[in-house]
């Protein structure tokens, strides 16, 4: 008997309707899905105080994680997170952070990038191996890169920086194994602020999310 498999992003009860209809207005990454077996959009307005929207193009992925385990799944992947990028924590260079079953690996622009510059710095390729050797031993998940930038400078400036940047982020995870067709990438400019500190508000963030497996 055949499988099929549906590929759903599972995040569910994370905020009320009147906190998404707040964040919609701050920004909205549309996601959708194409592969030879099945279809399917994904995309979830959720709150916090970054006011995230999750989105992403995904590819025809096998596997999946079965819904009653989804919860387990990710407290093993969150674990392997925290572990993979304890010295940049501690160093108040990186954070990770949960929202249910959605997990945020925020990162300072500075780590990765000089001002005004796509191009990733060699040192940055040390934390995007341990990224990339988390989401190769966690594969089904779904990978949404988002780049953000201060509010110095043309808003059309930051939007194609903070796009090249998640773009950038994208190509070395490819390289490191990441299957492409989980990750899709959003430059958000400036329209997300989470300080009034123009350095904290630039940034890169790794939102990760389960796939649903459904027999």
């Amino acid at each position: 008997m055949k499988k099929v498999i549906t590929i759903l992003v599972l995040s569910i009860f994370l905020v009320s309707c009147a906190g998404m209809g707040q964040n919609q207005k701050t920004g909205t990454a549309v996601g959708g899905f194409t592969g030879t077996a099945a279809g399917a959009a994904i995309g979830h307005a959720y709150g916090g105080t970054t006011g995230l929207v999750i989105g992403g193009l995904i590819g025809l992925i096998v596997g999946g994680v079965v819904g009653n385990q989804i919860g387990t799944y990710m407290d093993k992947q969150e674990a392997a997170l925290q572990v993979a990028l304890a010295s940049s924590i501690a160093a108040n260079q990186a954070s990770v952070q949960r929202t249910n079953n959605v997990l945020m690996a925020t990162f300072k622009s500075d780590m990765f990038f000089d001002k005004n510059s796509s191009m990733l710095k060699v040192g940055s390729s040390f934390d995007i191996d341990r990224i990339a050797n988390v989401l190769n031993q966690y594969s089904s998940t779904a990978v949404q890169i988002q780049g953000h930038t201060d509010d110095s400078g043309p808003e059309d400036y930051n939007l194609k920086l903070s796009q090249a940047r998640a773009d950038s982020v994208k190509r070395v995870l490819q390289q490191k194994g990441v299957n492409p067709r989980r990750i899709s990438t959003i430059g958000f400019g400036s329209s997300q602020p989470i300080s009034s500190v123009p350095g904290q508000n630039r940034r890169v963030t790794v939102v990760i999310v389960p796939i649903k497996q459904v027999n």
